[in-house]
């Protein structure tokens, strides 16, 4: 091989489409921005090694990949390097809504959009996996996804950068690939001494040489008619909306014709491709007969299979699409089937010309066209070309905190879907807003919030980057969770407006006072640290007692409020220790006087003497018996009881003075006797020393009248009297 043949080689693409029933090889060529057909080889399965598009037995399938090979390089030398396409139908999509509360922070940034779409990336990648009882949720590829809706507030919005609200939301549609379907690809191909030079997916490979740019935003159908199956792609906004597959196809149309001309599967087949391409068709059924049928009367026989067949397909669009879409293009071998273009047409009700079959002729990027290549059974494979001329690159390995990660590139890919493939939660990494706290200040209630979480720390090769930066081979990427913001702290001076200030004057000296704090009722200094859930009242001194306490005069207060405490025969008593006399603008006040700026206030604090035992004991506990007599026309009073009284255990008078804390008892006892004459003279003044004086010789008393001695008993009301003669 000449040196320009090496080099014309090197150019070359080898793409495989590895299908249900065959595999197609082509070798295409790139000319300038255009592609050509240079050769083609096609093998069918010799056993059922495919099932939907997935791969179940590897060296089956590997033997016939082997075939193909051989046969292209028969006339094109060694084949090294391949473009293949993952079947469309092992795609899962899922739509989901990731909400996010925006309320505590500052207008929405770039990085918050990327967060939340990624965050609902996972979000799908997790739902994914529960679903099909995977535990690790990394074992889908995401290959695509595209955003449906913003909303702020539960309402529609275009963009969320910039935006403020309470709540932020996102609909996104992701599409995964089951990393097992590329694994046994990879397999199949090691076996034939194969690397992947590129890979993409069947829909997305017949989408990007059927649909130009221009088309994009257009809400199209693609349906790949296989043997096996039928493939239904739905794009929109240039992005996989979702995919679906029913398992009716070319197989069906085989089978009808088998069923109605007695045909055996070869002959069926042939008949069903003479039927687009002539009038009539010429066939032999199995009893030898040969028949000569015009090609209306042969669709005419399976026409019900055909409408079963459209039906499926425009029902799997429906459910998919939720409306009929604008335009449906048909590829895939059993797309040729006669009526089906009007026939699914009329299902979805959009006009005939809107439902089309796209050949290879239709792909707009050849030069030239090869005799085996116009059908729209080579679309897929064609594109499966082009793409690995698109996407050069195929694998991406980089590093997440030091755990190597492959990624399979099948678009743009950024640091975000790397974070994603190494199982990273995307919502976990920003840190998050500290506890508020909630306090009702003068009636209102007020929140603090707590302080703000921070973004996370992420690096590529050492180097500060966003989640939509672009990765490369061999990037290393490092993160950093950020900071759970601090719970929200406030003492309750931050709490104060403008401080107000107001005048007055105490004893003549002037005083100007701030506003006084009262947490949960209990007064506190304005350094109060405060806790979730305080009632918190501030306002300006209203009385003379707040007033007095603002200018440090607590030293008296305490003073007019001290007391001192006693126990009296078993109860609890307190005397004022102090008198205080108030005024407000010379007026007599109490404690509770309202005061107003510019009022002058007195007062004075003096001091009480201690009682003494005495003075605090109450009537009730002072009793004693006791009897009234005259003497000598002078009333006189005598007990008769016996009165005790102790202070702290110790025999007291009753002009005892008395301490703080004294316990104090007071004791009756009645007296054994009455009381007798001689008794008076210790409750009255009187001499019994003899007058002078003549005539005067005898010392009489009497008691009512009647004489009695010294001796005589005395009872209450007795007249006494006593006298010289």
């Amino acid at each position: 091989m000449s040196h320009d043949a090496r080099e014309d080689s090197q150019e070359r693409i080898f793409a495989l489409d590895i299908g249900t029933r065959s595999v197609v090889g082509l070798i295409v060529e790139p000319v300038g921005d255009k592609f050509r057909v240079i050769d083609c080889a096609i093998q069918e399965h010799s056993e059922r090694s495919m099932l939907d598009g997935q791969i179940h037995d590897v060296v089956a399938v590997a033997k016939v990949i082997s075939q193909v090979k051989a046969r292209l390089e028969e006339k094109h030398g060694p084949l090294t390097r391949v473009a293949v396409a993952a079947a469309g139908r092992s795609l899962r999509t899922r739509r989901v809504r990731m909400e996010m509360e925006i309320a505590k922070q500052t207008a929405f940034s770039k990085e918050d959009v990327l967060t939340l779409e990624f965050s609902a990336v996972q979000e799908a990648q997790a739902q994914l996996a529960q679903e099909l009882n995977e535990q690790d949720v990394t074992r889908y590829y995401c290959v695509g996804y595209s955003v449906v809706n913003y909303y702020l507030d539960g309402e529609l919005i275009g963009s969320l950068i910039d935006q403020r609200g309470e709540k932020a939301a996102i609909d996104v549609i992701a599409t995964f690939l089951p990393r097992v379907v590329v694994d046994s690809l990879l397999a199949a191909l090691k076996r034939c001494g194969l690397d992947m030079q590129a890979l993409t997916l069947e829909p997305i490979a017949a989408i990007n040489v059927l649909i130009p740019v221009t088309m994009r935003r257009l809400n199209i159908a693609l349906v790949d008619i296989g043997a096996g199956t039928s493939d239904i792609a739905l794009t929109e906004e240039g992005a996989i909306t979702a995919y679906g597959m029913v398992p009716v196809a070319g197989d069906e149309i085989t089978d009808a014709l088998m069923n109605a001309f007695l045909l055996d599967f070869p002959m069926a087949e042939e008949v069903k491709r003479a039927l687009t391409a002539h009038e009539s068709v010429t066939f032999r059924d199995i009893l030898g007969m040969e028949h000569t049928l015009s090609s209306t009367e042969v669709v005419a026989a399976i026409d019900s299979d055909i409408t079963q067949l459209a039906q499926k397909i425009a029902e799997k669009i429906l459910e998919l699409n939720g409306k009929p879409p604008q335009a449906v293009m048909l590829i895939g071998g059993g797309s040729q089937t006669p009526k089906l273009t009007e026939k699914v047409a009329g299902m979805l009700e959009i006009p005939a010309n809107r439902v089309a079959v796209r050949g290879a002729d239709a792909i707009q990027q050849f030069v030239d066209t090869h005799p085996l290549i116009n059908g729209p059974e080579f679309v897929t494979p064609v594109g499966i070309a082009v793409a690995a001329r698109r996407h050069p690159i195929r694998y991406v390995t980089v590093t997440v905190n030091e755990t190597p990660i492959r990624i399979f590139d099948l678009r743009k890919m950024t640091l975000g879907d790397a974070l994603i493939a190494a199982g990273l939660d995307i919502r976990r990494l920003y840190g998050r807003p500290g506890l508020a706290m909630t306090l009702t200040v003068n009636g209102r209630m007020k929140i603090i919030p707590g302080g703000h979480g921070t973004p996370p720390i992420i690096t590529r090769n050492g180097e500060t980057a966003a989640l939509d930066t672009p990765i490369a081979d061999n990037d290393s990427i490092v993160v950093v969770p950020g900071r759970d913001g601090d719970e929200a702290r406030v003492q309750v001076s931050d709490l104060l407006d403008e401080e107000e200030l107001f005048e007055c004057f105490i004893n003549g000296e002037s005083h100007r006072l701030g506003p006084i704090a009262l947490v949960n009722g209990q007064a506190c200094p304005l350094s109060t640290p405060l806790q979730d859930r305080d009632i918190v009242e501030i306002r300006m001194p209203r009385t003379v007692e707040e007033v007095l306490r603002e200018t440090g005069h607590t030293a008296e207060l305490d003073s007019s409020a001290s007391q001192v405490r006693f126990t009296l025969n078993g109860r609890d008593y307190a005397l004022p220790r102090c008198d205080i006399q108030l005024s407000v603008n010379g007026s007599p006040a109490s404690f509770t006087e309202r005061v107003r700026s510019g009022d002058h206030l007195a007062f004075a604090v003096k001091a009480l003497p201690l009682p003494t035992v005495r003075e605090i004991i109450p009537p009730e506990e002072w009793v004693q018996e006791e009897i009234k007599v005259h003497f000598n026309g002078i009333p006189v009073t005598l007990p008769t009881a016996q009165v005790a009284i102790t202070m702290d255990g110790k025999a007291v008078s009753a002009d005892e003075v008395i301490h703080d804390g004294a316990v104090i008892t007071v004791k009756v006892t009645p007296g054994e006797k009455a009381p007798l004459f001689s008794d008076v003279f210790r409750y009255v003044d009187v001499s019994l020393e003899k007058p002078r004086g003549e005539g005067v010789s005898r010392l009489t008393t009497l008691i009512n009248g009647e004489p009695a001695s010294f001796q005589t008993e005395l009872k209450n009301g007795d007249k006494l009297e006593l006298f010289w003669e």
